[in-house]
């Protein structure tokens, strides 16, 4: 088995076992209330290539704002390609928010439906994907829940978060 393939398959494997555990681990919990919180990211980093190539790593960076316009922190994504093709790639990421108040980190696999040629200079698609929320610090110690990411533009995307308040 080559290199590639391994690499799908151990990713593959490891997003499955995640999802399994997540949902073992919550098939018996109530939920009591949830807490969104709704931001805005203006790109301020990336180094996306011009084409994807399974198994190269690429990063964004957002500052985000509150619905004051306020600066409350940052939007730092690490993403890895495991498969490529015409239609888009499949990607792993994790997502780290830096706020005034604490951090929340977050996971995901996803679609993303750009052709290979990843960062069209205009009329990109608006699309949207969804991480899990894997813990956090400060005001968000323990944090469960999820983010909504939706990328309005190249270089501007709102947030959703939903904090999930656990369970009984």
């Amino acid at each position: 088995m080559d290199r590639r393939s391994m690499l799908q398959l151990t990713s593959a494997a490891a997003i499955a076992g995640g999802l399994a555990a997540g949902t073992a681990g919550t098939a018996h919990a109530t939920r009591r209330a949830d807490r969104q919180i709704t931001l805005k990211g203006t790109r301020t980093g990336a180094n996306i290539p011009d084409v994807l190539t399974a198994g190269v790593p690429y990063y964004v960076r957002y500052d985000l704002t509150d619905a004051e316009g306020r600066g409350v922190g940052t939007e730092n994504a690490h993403c890895l390609p495991v498969h490529v093709g015409p239609d888009g790639s499949y990607v792993m990421a994790t997502l780290v928010l830096s706020l005034d108040d604490g951090m929340i980190t977050a996971s995901t696999a996803f679609q993303r439906p750009l052709p290979a040629v990843t960062e069209l200079p205009v009329n990109s698609r608006q699309w949207t994907h969804e991480f899990a929320i894997t813990g956090g610090t400060g005001t968000y110690n323990g944090a469960e829940g999820s983010i909504s990411i939706e990328h309005r533009t190249r270089d501007e995307d709102t947030l959703t978060i939903t904090l999930t308040d656990g369970a009984e």
